[in-house]
């Protein structure tokens, strides 16, 4: 169904979409673009005043600048959509747009008659957010979240110097910890990509999709595809998923979102950042996920490449593949807290996936190439020996199941712990690769692993684990439950993989020890370098000095191994 609006924007303006719990509903409201007007602040001279102006029955009222901050007042109600564009600038002092309630890019539909009402095609034709380098954006309670609804597109660019921030008032305060999650819900970004939870007609890998489409005939989706997205209900809802693997949902660079994952209304507890149906025109690069109560970033569906990604203190997965993403991952540094954390990386084939199976159709999902098929380059996974915690299965690098074809290049996935920890060593594996179509797709050579090192408690969750990434040139540490080791301590001939004053940068590959010897004659490089991993210390620190929690000046605590 369409979003009702409560309201409507002038050019440039905004509107906070409140989720359904206790927001507040007021008149009909016109929102206009940020304006030069005037204001007296803390008691000084009149100055320039650079938050938004919000119009309401025809009294403009202009967001409070308190010399730093700008803080719109809770008088949006439940349903509002922002539906023409809109730039935030980034504001003196460092300040934050401060936002009591959730923000909804565009409006959505979830029947193809209603798109076209609308005027929203399968690539474009609604508004956009863009975002100044150098802004904040935070919001105020866990039941708050951001969206861009498909046709819609986020333009967030922002620099090394300068990167782009969505976070909670509680960090902005500075009352927030570093390891605290929950604080706000989350981003959500919808666009019209392939997700295998819809039915098509043609082959996914046609280049000009001639012949491909959504199967909208009484044995498919007669209304199209329309899949709800992650916190979709009542007047928080959104959808995904269509045709156009080409879509563009806008630009992510130098993106920083942190302290989220909190349960919004429909039970949902949102990722750092939900992709859905996010297809190859949109650019994400240079993007961090810090202290996230579920996933960093899950990919559901779509079609589209992250070059330089940052996950920190994610407690659940910290890449989440499914519904048929397809794309390459380049240059990715994941570090599990010490305490909780799952899998560096679960990544799934096909959604629903034991619906499919009992439908016997995932030989045609995959022959139709609409299981997820992902390449990751330079990963590097440091993972914590940790136990179940709470919700959350225990500390584990990579898992692949339920129909994915996958490749993994020039990467590991390692841990450290001291030498009375008591985790079972069947716990925390490096690899572990389920289910039929998964294990066939490997065997056929459909999924590769090439240059990999492990260093677990356990390295292979079964024998076919270990037959297949034997035969790929990989090599694996021998570390037994309750001793002492430690993938930072240049001094442990036994097992050299890190160095830095902040290790997280991979040794020399020609100096590195796996159970001290080099690994030089199996795991060679297959780009022809000389470093496994996100990071070489010889090489460009991609990660600086934007990207939040690594190095002294830009964080709230060391980073947990670093004692080790």
């Amino acid at each position: 169904m369409t979003r009702n609006l409560l309201f409507t924007v002038a050019a440039a303006g905004f509107a906070l979409a409140a989720c359904s719990s206790g927001d507040i509903n007021i008149q009909p409201q016109t929102i206009v673009e940020n304006s030069n007007n005037t204001t007296t602040t803390g008691g000084g001279t009149p100055g320039p005043n650079p938050c938004a102006t919000i119009t309401s029955s025809g009294t403009p009222v202009q967001g409070v600048y308190d010399g730093t901050n700008c803080t719109y007042p809770d008088v949006v109600g439940a349903g509002n959509n922002l539906t023409t564009n809109l730039r935030l600038d980034a504001l003196p002092n460092g300040g934050a747009h401060i936002f009591s309630g959730s923000l909804f890019v565009g409006n959505t539909y979830n029947t193809d008659a209603e798109l076209a009402a609308a005027g929203i095609s399968q690539g474009g034709d609604g508004p956009t957010l863009e975002i100044e380098a150098g802004a904040t954006l935070a919001w105020r309670t866990s039941s708050d979240f951001l969206v861009i609804n498909r046709g819609s597109r986020i333009v967030a660019d922002g620099t090394a110097d300068a990167p782009i921030t969505f976070t909670s008032v509680t960090d902005v305060e500075g009352t927030v910890g570093p390891e605290d999650v929950q604080q706000w819900g989350g981003i959500v970004i919808n666009g019209f990509g392939s997700t295998n939870k819809c039915v098509y007609v043609g082959d996914r890998t046609d280049p000009d999709n001639t012949g491909y489409a959504v199967d909208t005939s009484p044995g498919g989706q007669p209304d199209g595809c329309h899949v709800d997205a992650e916190g979709s209900q009542g007047l928080d809802e959104s959808q995904y998923g269509g045709a156009n693997d080409s879509d563009d949902s806008g630009v992510l660079n130098y993106v920083v979102v942190k302290h989220t994952g909190a349960t919004v209304g429909n039970g949902d507890e949102l990722n750092g950042i939900s992709f859905s149906g996010v297809g190859s025109g949109t650019q994400v690069s240079n993007l961090q996920v810090y202290s996230t109560f579920d996933d960093g970033i899950e990919m559901f569906g779509g079609m589209f490449d992250i070059d330089n990604l940052v996950a920190l203190y994610v407690r659940d997965d910290s890449i989440d593949i499914d519904e048929g993403y397809q794309g390459t991952i380049t240059n990715a540094l994941v570090i599990q807290s010490e305490s909780i954390g799952n899998h560096c990386i679960e990544a799934d084939g096909i959604g629903s996936y034991s619906d499919q199976v009992a439908g016997g159709n995932t030989g045609q999902i995959i022959a139709d190439s609409l299981n997820s098929r992902v390449t990751i380059n330079n990963l590097t996974c440091i993972i914590s020996p940790t136990p179940t915690q709470g919700d959350f299965d225990p500390g584990a690098g990579w898992r692949f199941r339920e129909g994915i074809f996958f490749t993994v290049n020039d990467s590991m996935v390692i841990t450290s712990f001291a030498a009375n920890d008591q985790t079972s060593p069947n716990d925390n594996y490096c690899l572990r690769i389920d289910d039929p179509e998964t294990q066939t797709g490997a065997t056929n050579g459909d999924s590769e692993l090439n240059g990999v090192i492990y260093a677990c408690q356990e390295t292979f969750r079964t024998t076919f684990e270990s037959g297949f990434a034997g035969t790929e040139g990989n090599v694996a540490a021998t570390i037994a439950n309750n001793t002492a080791v430690s993938a930072t301590a240049v001094n442990d001939s036994e097992l050299q993989l890190l160095e830095g004053m902040v290790p997280i940068f991979s040794i020399d590959f020609a100096t590195s020890q796996v159970d001290g010897a080099a690994p030089n004659a199996s795991a060679a490089p297959v780009g022809g370098g000389t470093f496994l991993g996100a990071l070489s210390l010889g090489g460009m620190d991609w990660t600086q000095p934007w990207a939040y929690g690594l190095v002294d000046g830009n964080r709230g605590q060391p980073l947990w191994f670093e004692s080790l």
